[in-house]
């Protein structure tokens, strides 16, 4: 699947949205992927990873483990491990910090790769990727669907996407004036990062 096709199953479903947005991370920007859009499609979603999948077996080889973080991550992260062939788990907060619940294990051996939706600063992922270093098993990577940090977020491994975007992110103060001309809304389900 190509960068195009990627963004037009965004497009489709109404999740690039334009306009004067403030990030989880307090940044402001003129474009929002609501995500979620996307995953009220079921064939659209597995789609999307399968394609993600393909991408991950051609750099990382086979997997046996997917993690994702919750929420965000559950469903692309699943669809991703069904088309791998391979379980699907999930980290989630408990006082603040990433960590595998509910039974959840990593089992030594074990071929591990983080999935997300979009990375942005890639927060989440160094979070969720400091959680699974705490188990056995062996971290080759992360994928995702969309990078939005063009290419930019540092997350200490290696990144593989299916759409790569250098999408602006301004602090409030530094906003340029067609940004700051329109009201800025808060679109995403997290309140703004501490």
């Amino acid at each position: 699947m190509t960068s195009d096709e990627v963004l037009a199953e965004f497009r489709a479903a109404g999740a690039l949205m334009e306009g004067h947005f403030i990030l989880s991370s307090g940044l402001r920007s003129p474009l929002f992927i609501q995500k979620m859009r996307v995953f009220e499609d079921p064939a659209r979603t597995e789609r999307l990873c399968r394609a993600l999948a393909d991408v991950i077996r051609d750099r990382f080889g086979e997997v046996d483990l997917v993690v994702s973080p919750a929420m965000g991550g559950i469903i692309p992260g699943y669809e991703t491990a069904r088309a791998l062939g391979c379980r699907a788990v999930f980290v989630e907060r408990e006082a603040g910090e990433f960590q595998l619940r509910r039974g959840f294990e990593i089992k030594p051996g074990e071929r591990v790769v983080i999935v997300e939706d979009i990375v942005t600063t890639g927060l989440s992922s160094r979070e969720c990727i400091e959680a699974v270093r705490k188990h056995p098993g062996t971290l080759l990577g992360e994928g995702c669907l969309i990078d939005r940090s063009g290419g930019k977020a540092d997350l200490g491994l290696p990144l593989v996407s299916l759409c790569t975007l250098d999408i602006p992110a301004y602090a409030e103060d530094a906003l340029p004036p067609e940004l700051a001309a329109i009201p800025a809304i808060k679109p995403g389900s997290r309140g703004l990062a501490a």
